[in-house]
């Protein structure tokens, strides 16, 4: 998982409440298990007409948000069923912040464990960040997880709170995997003391 230190960049401003999982990657899209690949379907319902056409009106198509890695959204950002392809698809498409004043908590969990960052704002600051990404390209946003600061256009700076464990991981790029395997040296002791008579575990 790649780290997620300071993060300067285009942010977005979808401003919508209630953004669910299927909104965010249709479950006709979940018959992969490969993370690369479904930022093309992130928010398909939204993104394409329905002949397959784009649809200019909406944020992500719009020139200067096409290469947005901040996202500025409304409350309970992530709700409806808990699939990990929600993080993956906007990840995949290059969104390494999602900022509102609420998610629901698996997609926030999930978002840590994929290299996504979930800052929770009060509704007014949203707004102005709202409103600064209304500007596009003419305004970026900064994101520093070591300060856990939002730094906005005008350099003005909002403190964000973040669980310890959870920052811990994301400045290390640390998913399940990476936290495991921190131990090695102590796995590999505790299986060098095991019983030569212990079968081996095959085939799994």
């Amino acid at each position: 998982m790649d780290k997620f230190t300071t993060l300067t960049g285009i942010a977005a401003p979808l401003n919508m409440a209630n953004v669910d999982t299927d909104k965010i990657i249709p479950a006709r899209f979940l018959k992969t298990i490969k993370r690369s690949g479904l930022g093309e379907h992130l928010f398909a319902s939204l993104r394409y007409q329905d002949d397959g056409a784009e649809n200019p009106d909406f944020v992500l198509n719009q020139p200067k948000y096409r290469h947005a890695e901040i996202l500025v959204a409304g409350e309970n950002f992530g709700c409806g069923s808990s699939r990990e392809h929600a993080p993956w698809a906007l990840l995949d498409f290059g969104i390494r912040c999602v900022i509102a004043p609420s998610f629901a908590d698996i997609f926030h969990g999930n978002c840590f464990k994929n290299g996504i960052l979930p800052v929770v704002l009060p509704p007014d600051i949203c707004d102005k960040l709202i409103a600064d990404a209304a500007m596009g390209t003419n305004a970026r946003i900064t994101v520093d997880l070591e300060q856990q600061v939002v730094i906005r256009p005008d350099g003005s700076k909002i403190h964000f709170e973040v669980d310890a464990f959870r920052k811990h991981c994301l400045l290390n790029g640390l998913d399940d995997i990476g936290l495991t395997l921190e131990h090695a040296a102590a796995i590999d002791a505790y299986e060098a003391k095991l019983p030569d008579w212990r079968p081996a575990i095959t085939g799994v």
